[in-house]
This record gives structure tokens, sequence and C-alpha cells, in this order.
């Protein structure tokens, strides 16, 4: 009867039910399979029975030992992994290529050059430290310190609106005109100018809207349509943006505001230019009226400074005014009208001369003052 079989190999005769006429004389030990042990299978961690030593368990060993069974290796056949190449003394070049990222890191991260129109905040694990010039700064390597450059001195322009968008604006007269101007500005404490607030480009905008919307609301359609109320009105809003944005301490100064365009809404353009028209023509007809006032107050000024005049002579002699004025004033009645002037004695009254003097000269004598 054959005996139980070891689950690690070969039955083994000293186990119970064993056959312990198979195999070799009594007294000598069974054959061993590779893995097994004398009495049981061998421990994995132990060096195998044939000399060949256990391998470590080190990384940098087993790597090594992939490089030797690369190509060409001992083993043949393999991981491939790339090597650095080494240096004539047989040491790696790793360490110089870190430390040359070393350098360049410290020479970038500490040596600044700041142009002669910029300057630069310096801080110190986020918290201000200093304001650095136009030159060459030295500060300590990132992330201890860093450096934030701006420049100060160049204008900066903005348009508001942009674009084509309309920016409506209510005068004095509550009338509606559409307004694009230009801001010019530049950085006057940069330091303020960084950290006071949020978005400082935005504060302007804001601000030059508040203050040009004062402005506005303070004159009539007319001021703010016309060239000389504009240099009135933008010398307002630069002053009233300097102050408010002195109050938020925003490190800004207003250079100057130049209104590009001042024109009546789109929507209204018609209606507007009728207004104007009938304006226009109002005004030309109190004009005309105007002339005319002078031109009779003239007049009567006239008549009157002759009526003095005559008014004089007549209290220095009475008769002889009184019968000049008769005479001039029959000459200027009698002026344009036929006539003829004759003595009574002799002649019949109801003779028609004017009739026969037409006929005998078609064309008009001329006037005669004295008598035929």
């Amino acid at each position: 009867m054959a005996g139980r079989r070891s689950p690690w190999g070969k039955p083994r005769p000293d186990m119970p039910g064993g056959d312990e006429g198979d195999g070799d004389s009594a007294g000598s030990a069974p054959p061993q399979a590779d893995g097994e042990g004398p009495k049981g299978p061998r421990n994995p961690w132990l060096p195998p029975g044939d000399g060949t030593p256990r391998r470590s368990a080190s990384i940098e060993d087993i790597f090594r030992g992939r490089d030797r069974r690369g190509p060409g290796g001992p083993a043949g056949g393999g991981g491939n992994f790339p090597r650095l190449p080494q240096r004539p003394d047989g040491k790696s070049w790793f360490p110089l290529i870190l430390g040359a990222i070393a350098l360049l890191w410290l020479g970038v991260s500490t040596v600044h050059m700041v142009g002669p129109k910029e300057e630069g905040v310096v801080t110190t694990f986020g918290k201000y430290s200093r304001t650095i010039g136009p030159g060459v700064s030295v500060t300590l390597p990132w992330p201890a310190q860093s450096v934030e450059i701006a420049d100060v001195t160049s204008i900066k322009v903005d348009t508001i609106p942009e674009g084509e968008n309309e920016k409506l604006m209510l005068t004095s007269d509550q009338n509606l005109v559409d307004l694009s101007y230009l801001i010019r500005w530049n950085i006057k404490d940069l330091k303020l100018y960084t950290f006071r607030l949020a978005d400082p480009e935005e504060t302007v905008r804001q601000a030059a809207e508040a203050a040009m919307r004062s402005s506005i609301a303070e004159v009539p359609l007319d001021e703010a349509l016309s060239g000389a109320g504009r240099g009135e009105v933008e010398q307002r809003v630069k002053e009233r943006m300097q102050s408010l944005l002195d109050r938020y301490r925003a490190g800004v100064r207003i250079q100057g505001i130049e209104i590009k365009k001042a024109d009546p809404p789109q929507k209204t353009l018609a209606a507007f230019q009728q207004v104007t028209a009938a304006q226009q023509d109002a005004e030309r007809d109190r004009s005309n009226a105007r002339a005319w006032a002078q031109q009779l107050l003239a007049r009567a000024q006239g008549d009157a400074a002759a009526f003095d005049k005559v008014y004089a002579e007549y209290k220095l002699a009475p008769e002889v005014t009184k019968r000049r004025m008769y005479y001039e004033t029959m000459e200027r009645v009698l002026n344009k009208n036929p006539k003829v002037i004759m003595e009574d004695n002799g002649v019949s009254p109801f003779l028609p001369l004017p009739e026969m003097k037409k006929r005998v000269d078609p064309q008009p004598a001329p006037e005669q003052k004295g008598g035929q």
C-alpha cells in the first residue's frame, strides 16, 4: 500500500503509512528535490544549495546588476537604462550639472536689472521690504525674497468708453450727451500702487467716470458741446480725480483729461438737428430785428438832433425860421407833383396847362423852383 505523499515533493518513508519498500535501503535519506530541505521546503530567503550567493536587497545593487546585464553584459538583454557619460577621472557629471543649475537659479533670483524708467518692489516672504531704483540690485534668492518691477515714468492712456460704445451723461439742463474721453496717468508711488488697491487700473477708470459725471452735471448742453466749455470740464475732472485717488492712497498721478467727442445720443440725433436748425433760425431773426431797431433808433436820434438845431435857430429869429420851414415843407410836398406857377392877372384859372405841357414835351421836364 502506497503511503501518503508530501505536498512538497516525493513520499517520505518517515511519514505514517509511508511505503518503506519503495526507494533506497532503510536508514538512507531520500533524494531531495530542488527547494526542499531535509524536513520540509527550503527557506526562500536563504541562498540556494547550488552555491550561488544570495542577491542583495539594496536598490542600488539591483540597478547596478541590471546595468551589468545590459547589452554586451554577462547576461545579455535585460533593462536598458540610460547612463550619464563619465568624466575622464571616472566620476559622474551629475553633481557638476546640479551645481550649475543651482548657481543659475541663484543668479536669476538674486541679481535684478532695473531699467531707467522702472522701479522694483522687494517683498520678503510676501511682505513689503523696500523699493529699488534703476540699476543693478541684489536680493535674497527666491522664495525668501522676490522683486516686482514696473514702469513708473511712462504715461499710460485709457479710453472711456472702449470701442464705439456710447457713454451717456446728464447735463445741468436735463439733456443727454454722448461723451468719449482719454485719461493720461502714471505711477506716483509704486508701493501704494502695488499694495493698496486690488486692481489699480480699474480704480482709475471708475474714478474718471465718477469725476466726469459730476463735472458734466454742472454745465448746460451748449457748454458741454462747445470747445470753450470743454477745457473747463477737463480741468474739473482732473482735479476731482486726483483728489479722489489721493484719498484712496492709490499711488497714481493724473496727467490730463481730453474729451475726444461730445455729441447728442444717436437715437435723438435727428430731433436734435431739427431743434438746432430752429434755434439758428430764431437767432437769425433776432439778429435782424436788433439791426432794424438800431437803424430806426439812429434815424430818430438824427431827426431829434436836427429838430434841436432848428429850435435853437427859431429862438434867435422866429419869423425867418417860420418862413424857411414853410418853404421846406412845401418843397417836400410838391416835389413830385406836376405844377405850374403863374401870376393871377390875365390867365384863366381853367386853362389845362399841365396837359398841354405833356403833349408838347412827352419827357418829364425838370422841376423848376422859380415861376415863369
